[in-house]
C-alpha cells in the first residue's frame, strides 16, 4: 500500500496508476472526510486527541482570481520540502488543519486552500464565477504566485475529480496523483447519493426526502439548487439541516450510530452558504461529469498516480476507483 506520506515518486513513470481498495487501518491514513460531515465542517474538531503535533503553518495569505473572488492559502510542514496541494471535499467544505495531519511535516512543503466562496475565502457562499474550469485555473495561479515548479496533487471526494480534472488540464504542473474516495461527478453517482444510499439509511433519508415538495422529487438537485440561492431562511435552514443529517448517517454507518444528538445541534444558518455551492455543483455535475472524468483518468499516461477508496464508502462508492485504475491502465498499455 502506498501511503499518502509516501507519495509517488515523481522520477518513477512506470508507476502509471496503483489502486487500492479496502479499510485503511493505520490512522494515518484515515481520511478526514469519513468522519460525519458537521464534525469537521461545521465545528471545525479539535485534534488535540491526535498523538502526532499539525504541521506548522509558516505562511498564509490571499490570492486575488478576478471577478470578485479571493481564496484563501496557507503552507505548512518544511518550506524546502517536496511541493504537495490538498484539494478539500464538498464541493463546499473549505480546508481544514486536521487535512494535513496525514502528511509528513519534515517532507512535505503542505498547501492548501479554500476553494472559491468556501471556508475563508471571499465572498462566502457565492455561486457566480463559481465553476469547476475557474477552480481548475486558480490552482494553476496558486502554483505559479508559490513559485513552485511541480507539485503533488492530493484529493478526496470532490477534491478527486478537481484533482483529475486539474491533472488533465496542467499536465506539465504535477509530479504525481493521490486520489482517494473516488467521485466520478456523473448521473449514477448522484442517483446513488440521492436515492439508492437511501435504503442504507432509511429514517434518515424519508426525512430528507420529506423536504423536497413530491413534484420536484424526480429533480431533487434542481429543487435544492434553487432553494438554496433563494432568500427563505427558514427553507434554507430546514433543507440544509435534513441533508446534513442524512449525510452524517451514511458517513457514520458502518463505524458508530448515528448521530441524532449532533445533527440537532448543527447551525444550519451557518452551514447555508456551503450547501449553497455544493447543490450549485451537484446540480451541473460538477461541470464535469462522468465521461469527462474517464477520459481525463485515460490522459494521464506517465504521470504516477495512487488511488485509495474503503470497501465501505457509501457515498462514493469503491467501483469509482477501479474505473479510473482501469482509464489509466488501458491508456498505457498495461493490464486492467
Amino acid at each position: 500500500m502506498r501511503s499518502p506520506d509516501a507519495g509517488p515518486d515523481a522520477d518513477d513513470d512506470s508507476k502509471c496508476c496503483r489502486a487500492i481498495s479496502g479499510q485503511c487501518q493505520d490512522r494515518k491514513l484515515v481520511p478526514p472526510e469519513s468522519r460525519p460531515i458537521g464534525y469537521d465542517r461545521a465545528m471545525n474538531t479539535s485534534v488535540s486527541a491526535v498523538a502526532d503535533p499539525l504541521p506548522a503553518i509558516f505562511d498564509a495569505g490571499w490570492l486575488d482570481v478576478g471577478h470578485g473572488h479571493r481564496i484563501h492559502y496557507e503552507q505548512s510542514g518544511n518550506p524546502d520540502g517536496i511541493p504537495l496541494v490538498l484539494l478539500h471535499g464538498g464541493p463546499g467544505s473549505g480546508g481544514t488543519p486536521r487535512q494535513r495531519m496525514y502528511y509528513d511535516a519534515s517532507r512535505y512543503r503542505i498547501v492548501q486552500f479554500d476553494q472559491r466562496g468556501c471556508g475563508r475565502s471571499e465572498p462566502n457562499g457565492e455561486t457566480a464565477y463559481n465553476h469547476t474550469a475557474a477552480l481548475v485555473e486558480d490552482i494553476e495561479r496558486l502554483r505559479t504566485t508559490l513559485g513552485i515548479e511541480r507539485w503533488l496533487v492530493c484529493g478526496g471526494s470532490w477534491g478527486s475529480a478537481l484533482a483529475l480534472a486539474y491533472a488533465a488540464a496542467h499536465r506539465g504542473s504535477l509530479s504525481g496523483l493521490i486520489l482517494r474516495g473516488m467521485f466520478l461527478t456523473g448521473r449514477a453517482d448522484l442517483d446513488w447519493y440521492f436515492g439508492g444510499a437511501g435504503v442504507i439509511a432509511p429514517e434518515a433519508y424519508e426525512q430528507f426526502i420529506a423536504q423536497i415538495p413530491r413534484r420536484w422529487r424526480r429533480r431533487v438537485l434542481t429543487y435544492l439548487d434553487r432553494s438554496l440561492k433563494g432568500t427563505d431562511a427558514e427553507k434554507a435552514a430546514r433543507l440544509v439541516a435534513a441533508w446534513v443529517r442524512y449525510e452524517s448517517v451514511l458517513n457514520a454507518a458502518d463505524v458508530m450510530p448515528a448521530p441524532p444528538a449532533f445533527v440537532d445541534q448543527v447551525d444550519a444558518a451557518a452551514l447555508w452558504p456551503k450547501y449553497r455551492i455544493q447543490a450549485h455543483f451537484l446540480a451541473q455535475r460538477c461541470f464535469l461529469g462522468e465521461p469527462a472524468m474517464l477520459r481525463a483518468a485515460a490522459s494521464l499516461t506517465g504521470l504516477p498516480v495512487a488511488l485509495m477508496h474503503g470497501t465501505r464508502d457509501l457515498i462514493c462508492r469503491p467501483s469509482n476507483a477501479w474505473r479510473v485504475h482501469r482509464a489509466c491502465a488501458t491508456r498505457s498499455g498495461s493490464p486492467a
